[in-house]
């Protein structure tokens, strides 16, 4: 039998079929790796080098756009990083070329290899991946919701910031779920942040999320939710700058603001010439109330929320107002001198007076208040009814709050069991409470 030809003797012809085997049983790897990496191999030729003993020739096969899927299946569970890294790479460059009629090979090849890589042992592979798919409108939505909550920064941080692919219902389910430290952020970073998802990141204790939200001019946040974060933004000094910068600022959170901001920070609120003429009102009138309570009020004293109307505004003035108290200090006072009463806190809740309420419900349920905004925000019927149960409220004012703060529809929200006792058991709205990770009282 006639020995193979040296390889290194001839000329390497790709088109050569019968050259290219003999290459591909060549004993030096550096002869294989030609074959491997040379755009015009034939398929059957990559599939075989990919199982190859140099993970040099392995590599190549996995950078070559012409090597099967099947083969790149097969290196995509290769147990060399840099094998799978290619893999990560060259799949993830190819998935915008491929057209319509290839729709089939995606679901089936492609996609698996994709969710092969996104679930890799190794960090590096799975961070190539995303930065390679992040801005991708055709990537597959399985391997980018499970790069999404991927336990790496890394690797989640691209996706859950630029990638079109994530939905609404997604990201505020990534945020219901308490995502990995960082992460937050990267949502609260994206473009055009909806405005359910920008409640959802409001209700988190995340500083650094809720900062980077205010930050962003494409993020849709409500009023209701802007009130919500003013309510924590005395004790938040990295918000306060991005408040005052946020655009079309309602009048109430400008006179707000007004209250609390350093000197520095209330001359930038002044010297917006984009404010509204209720909103120009108000700061005038909030403004001479802190000037009237420096000069006035003992030291110490915490500037709360102004509330202010047209007659405030435009009648004279009578002189320094008395510091409005901040909700949560109103209810623990309240609470205190024995005075925080259902009826006082029905009273509040008829006339609109949603933080007080909520304030309310958390002294007197001893859960916090960001826990007790959740509750409410969740619109479940059982969860609000254990939170009043937990406050020694009655079913009567449960049913109150289910139809006037969490705007449950009467059709939806519970009724009392023989007209005033609670239709749950207490076992149950314990178990509603520990769902938010409310522990029973002590």
């Amino acid at each position: 039998m006639t020995p193979p030809a040296n390889p290194r003797s001839e000329a390497f012809d790709p088109a050569d079929y019968e050259s290219a085997k003999r290459m591909v049983q060549s004993e030096d790897p550096a002869v294989r790796r030609k074959v491997a990496e040379h755009p015009k191999t034939r398929p059957e030729l990559l599939y075989f080098l990919a199982a190859d003993a140099a993970a040099e020739v392995r590599r190549a096969i996995a950078t070559n756009a012409g090597t099967p899927r099947q083969a790149d299946l097969l290196l995509a569970k290769d147990r060399e990083v840099m094998v799978r890294q290619a893999v990560a790479q060259k799949i993830a460059r190819l998935l915008p070329e491929l057209s319509a009629d290839q729709a089939t090979q995606i679901e089936r090849l492609t996609v698996e290899c994709l969710e092969t890589l996104a679930r890799d042992q190794a960090t590096e592979v799975r961070g190539i991946l995303a930065e390679a798919l992040k801005d991708l409108p055709n990537a597959p939505h399985g391997v980018i919701n499970r790069l999404a909550r991927d336990v790496e920064l890394s690797v989640c941080a691209p996706v859950l910031q630029h990638s079109p692919i994530l939905t609404e219902e997604d990201l505020t389910d990534i945020i219901m779920k308490g995502p990995v430290r960082g992460a937050m952020t990267a949502i609260a970073s994206r473009q055009n942040v909806s405005a359910s998802v920008a409640d959802a990141i409001a209700r988190s204790d995340d500083e650094a999320a809720v900062t980077a939200l205010l930050g962003n001019p494409s993020a849709q946040i409500r009023e209701e939710t802007l009130d919500r974060i003013l309510d924590q933004a005395p004790q938040h000094e990295p918000w306060h700058s991005p408040l005052v910068r946020r655009p079309r600022l309602p009048a109430r959170a400008v006179a707000r603001l007004a209250s609390f901001v350093a000197d520095n920070l209330l001359k930038m609120l002044q010297d917006r010439d984009d404010l509204d003429p209720a909103a120009a009102r108000g700061l005038v009138e909030a403004v001479r109330q802190r000037v009237g309570q420096a000069a006035g009020a003992a030291p110490g004293l915490p500037l709360g929320p102004v509330d202010f109307g047209e007659e405030a505004v435009g009648g004279a003035a009578a002189g320094p107002e008395k510091p409005v108290e901040r909700p949560s200090d109103k209810a623990a006072r309240l609470n205190k001198e024995g005075k925080l009463t259902e009826k006082l806190i029905e009273g509040s809740m008829v006339e609109g007076d949603r933080g007080f309420v909520m304030a309310a419900l958390a002294e007197l349920s001893q859960i916090p208040l960001p826990v007790v905004d959740r509750i409410v925000a969740t619109h479940a019927p059982r969860a609000v009814t254990a939170l009043v149960w937990r406050a020694g409220l009655t079913m009567r004012f449960a049913r109150q709050v289910q139809l006037r703060l969490a705007q449950i529809p009467p059709k939806t929200a519970l009724n009392a069991r023989d007209g005033t006792h609670y239709p749950m058991t207490d076992e149950e709205m314990r178990w509603q409470l520990e769902f938010f990770g409310v522990e029973e009282k002590a």
